[in-house]
């Protein structure tokens, strides 16, 4: 039977930090001079690949094929993730004197969240490089993600989640037959257990930025956001940061559009915001100069589940773009949290999750400190369903 490959473009990994090239052909996860996160490089010009190719293309994050690591079609294990709509939220536009309001529903992915793109492509790699099990540290919709994407290519599972997780997101991963482990504490204290149970190296770790395509699933957000505004970007980008894999995969994907002629050289890149809670708020801490970096951070639980990163690795990546695209990043409260959710629901009748709702909030506060123009268009990223959260936000209608 013939091997059906793909037209990836994919050349190979470098370190984020120093640079240096790795094998894009074998597993990996770290890079080995620096253990820094790996990141994908395309053989990028502007005869490779046009716009006008996608036009026939399916509504799903694999009609960028050229740009993703897959290498053999027969290994992309697909939920029919991506192409998630960019709705006009006008009733908030109207509320609140802006100018142009958007939201991305990713919670109309499979599984309920963006984590769907992420773990797609870093399933569908694990198993093009032979892996046949998987383990993951998660709040919560990583790991419902993985253990989805696994049970569809038929590989072991297994998940690390907090105790405190809501019960839906545990009930799925168990649907799915992964094998669930709970831990009292946060995503970093489920990655200390992960590192004991793989000690010999049983398992393949999708842990955030520990391999390298949960980023290139995520980037398909960027080149979405640009194809669905007809090419002309929006002046900011709310992005509810935890682990940021999205927020870096974002920006990659508008250099690499660039690259590839789609986006003008001159054209405008959004500014970028991180928003983050009160309750965990390592990268929002580290720009604002409190602490030299994250790496000894305690952070609490919050309502948005996704948020709760303490420690995270990609920390240095992110900071990078926030400066680079003239950013910012801020907390909101749990009860400004609350109220985004709410007022969403009641305005525009979108079940955002709270990481929704801080977005809507943190977008509040810049607007009222004149950080926001209200001239200026505005995406919010909602990167999950609320219905999962419905035991944190029990209560609190």
């Amino acid at each position: 039977m013939p091997v059906l490959t793909t037209p990836s473009l994919l050349l190979d990994l470098h370190c984020s930090n120093c640079g240096k090239p790795h094998s894009a052909f074998e597993l990996q996860t770290l890079s080995t001079c620096c253990q820094a996160p790996l990141l994908c490089r395309y053989a990028l010009d502007e005869n490779r690949i046009s716009k006008t190719d996608l036009l026939t293309r399916p509504a799903t994050l694999w009609r960028y094929e050229e740009v993703l690591p897959v290498l053999h079609a027969e290994n992309q294990v697909s939920l029919g993730e991506g192409w998630t709509p960019l709705l006009p939220v006008n009733r908030l536009v109207g509320l609140h004197g802006m100018g142009q309001l958007t939201l991305k529903d990713e919670g109309l992915n499979p599984t309920g969240s963006f984590k769907a793109r992420g773990l797609s492509m870093a399933v569908s790699k694990a198993k093009e490089n032979g892996a046949q099990a998987c383990i993951i540290p998660t709040a919560g919709n990583a790991g419902v993600a993985m253990a989805a994407y696994c049970a569809r290519a038929g590989m072991e599972a297994v998940v690390v989640m907090p105790r405190h997780t809501p019960e839906a997101f545990k009930d799925e991963c168990l649907a799915y037959q992964a094998q669930v482990i709970f831990i009292d504490g946060l995503i970093n204290d489920c990655a200390a257990k992960v590192r004991e149970l793989n000690h010999d190296g049983r398992y393949f770790d999708v842990s955030t930025l520990k391999e390298p395509y949960r980023i290139e699933g995520k980037k398909t957000m960027g080149f979405e956001i640009a194809e669905q505004l007809n090419w002309q970007l929006p002046d900011v980008i709310m992005y509810p940061t935890g682990g940021g894999t999205g927020l870096i995969g974002i920006w990659k994907a508008f250099d690499e559009m660039k690259q590839l002629g789609w986006l003008a050289p001159n054209q405008p890149l959004p500014r970028m915001v991180a928003v983050q809670s009160e309750e965990c708020s390592p990268v929002v801490d580290t720009f604002l100069g409190k602490q030299p970096n994250s790496k000894n951070y305690v952070g609490k639980p919050t309502i948005a589940n996704g948020l709760a990163v303490p420690r995270p690795i990609g920390e240095p990546l992110m900071l990078h773009i926030l400066r680079e695209s003239n950013g910012t990043a801020l907390t909101v409260s749990e009860d400004e949290m609350v109220e985004g959710v709410k007022e969403i629901c009641r305005e525009e009748g979108i079940f955002v999750a709270p990481e929704g709702g801080a977005i809507w909030a943190a977008t509040k506060k810049l607007l009222h400190q004149g950080w926001i123009k209200p001239e200026e268009h505005v995406l919010l990223l909602n990167t999950g369903s609320c219905q999962k959260y419905a035991e944190n936000m029990n209560g609190r209608w």
